[in-house]
C-alpha cells in the first residue's frame, strides 16, 4: 500500500513526458491508441471546525468510443468514506466526512482513465444510436444558471435565422460564440456559469463555464440536445498548442470544461468554443487576432473535434450534495468542503487545501 507522500507524489516520476510538442498545429484524428492516465487528488480540510466533509470529483464519465472510467483507490483518516452519485446525471464524487475533532482531516483518491483523440467527420451520413427521451429530455432542459427561453431563445433564433437543419444552425451558433465572447483573464477559476446573468447584463467575457455554458444554452433553446462536460486537462497538447494542455505533472488549476452536441445522424459531437478564445488570449503574451493561423486551426479543428488529454468527471448541473446541509452546486469540478462553519470556498487554497496530479500508465 502506498504511503501518503507516495501518493501525493505520484506522477513526478514521469515528469519528463510533459515537455511541450512543436508548435505544428495539426487536428486530432480519430485512432485505434488509447492513453491510460492516473489523476491523484489529495485534500487537507485546512480549517477544521466539528464535523467536516468534503465532496471529490472522480472520473465517472464513459463513452465507448473515447472515454473509460476505470476505477477508484483512496487513503484517508476520515471516519466514513465512500463513492456516490448524483440520482439525476449520475455524476461520481467521493463523500468523505470527518468527526470532530479528527487532527488534520486528509485523503488521498486515484482515479484512473482511458481516452483518446476524437474526430468526427460531418461532411457525410452517420449512423448514430437515437438518444432515449429521457436523455433527450434532459439534455434540452433549463438549468438554474442556464436558461433556454427568454433573451437567450431569442439570441439562438437571431443567430441561427436562415440555417437549414441542425448542423447548420449549431455552426452559426459556434462561429457566433467564437466572434462575440472572450475569455477573461480576472475570472477566477473557470467561472461560474451564469448564463442567465451573463445575458441579464449583455457581457459574453469569462472562461470555460461561462462560454462553453452560454453556447450549451444557445444551442437548447435552437431545439438540439447539448451538454457540458465538466473535467480537467491531464497532458499537453501534442498538437502545437501550449494553451490547450496541461503542460505539468500538477494540474491542480488545470480544470476545463468541453461542450458537446448530439445531431441526429452523427451522435455526440465535440465541441469548444471557449477554447478557441483561450488560445487567443493566452497563445502567445501578447494575444492572437482571429486571422491568426493558429486561431484558425483551433476554430476548425474544435467544431467537431478533441484531443485526448482531458479527464472528463461529469455533465451534471444543480447538484445537492449528498449530506450537505448547504445549497445545490451549478456544476461539480472541484473538490467541496464543509465543516461547522459551513460551505467553503473551493477557489480559495487558503480554506480549501488540495493538489492534483496526472501520470500517464504505459499500456
Amino acid at each position: 500500500m502506498k504511503t501518503r507522500r507516495e501518493i501525493l507524489m505520484t506522477g513526478a516520476a514521469l515528469s519528463a513526458s510533459f515537455a511541450l510538442p512543436r508548435s505544428t498545429f495539426a487536428a486530432p484524428v480519430a485512432a485505434e491508441g488509447w492513453r491510460q492516465f492516473d489523476v491523484v487528488t489529495s485534500l487537507e480540510v485546512a480549517a477544521p471546525a466539528g464535523r467536516s466533509q468534503a465532496w471529490i470529483p472522480l472520473a465517472g464519465f464513459s463513452a465507448r468510443n473515447w472515454a473509460r472510467a476505470e476505477g477508484d483507490t483512496w487513503q484517508t483518516n476520515a471516519s466514513s468514506a465512500g463513492i456516490v452519485e448524483d440520482p439525476v446525471y449520475g455524476a461520481k464524487m467521493l463523500h468523505a466526512i470527518w468527526d470532530e475533532g479528527t487532527v488534520a482531516p486528509m485523503i488521498a483518491v486515484t482515479s484512473r482513465f482511458s481516452t483518446r483523440d476524437r474526430a468526427i467527420d460531418l461532411t457525410g451520413t452517420g449512423q448514430a444510436e437515437a438518444l432515449s427521451e429521457a436523455e433527450r429530455k434532459l439534455n434540452l432542459a433549463p438549468t438554474t444558471l442556464i436558461p433556454t427561453d427568454g433573451a437567450i431563445k431569442a439570441l439562438s433564433d437571431k443567430i441561427t435565422t436562415g440555417a437549414d437543419g441542425e448542423i447548420a444552425k449549431v455552426r452559426a451558433i459556434y462561429e457566433w460564440m467564437v466572434e462575440n465572447t472572450f475569455r477573461r483573464a480576472a475570472t477566477r477559476g473557470c467561472g461560474e456559469g451564469d448564463v442567465a446573468t451573463m445575458l441579464k447584463v449583455n457581457d459574453f467575457g469569462g472562461k470555460c463555464a461561462d462560454l462553453n455554458g452560454l453556447f450549451i444554452g444557445l444551442v437548447r433553446a435552437a431545439g438540439i440536445p447539448a451538454r457540458d462536460i465538466y473535467g480537467v486537462r491531464v497532458a499537453p497538447s501534442k498538437l502545437g498548442y501550449k494553451s490547450l494542455g496541461a503542460n505539468s505533472p500538477t494540474i491542480t488549476k488545470a480544470q476545463h470544461c468541453r461542450a458537446e452536441v448530439y445531431f441526429s445522424d452523427h451522435g455526440w459531437v465535440p465541441m469548444d468554443p471557449a477554447d478557441v478564445r483561450k488560445v487567443m488570449l493566452e497563445e502567445t503574451p501578447e494575444g492572437l487576432p482571429l486571422d491568426a493561423p493558429s486561431v484558425i486551426a483551433a476554430r476548425k479543428m474544435l467544431f467537431g473535434a478533441w484531443e485526448g488529454n482531458w479527464l472528463p468527471y461529469n455533465t451534471a448541473h444543480d447538484i445537492a450534495l449528498p449530506g450537505s446541509q448547504g445549497p445545490a452546486v451549478g456544476f461539480l469540478m472541484y473538490p467541496q468542503v464543509e465543516t461547522a462553519a459551513g460551505r467553503l470556498d473551493c477557489l480559495s487554497p487558503d480554506l480549501v487545501k488540495y493538489s492534483i496530479t496526472a501520470n500517464e500508465v504505459n499500456i
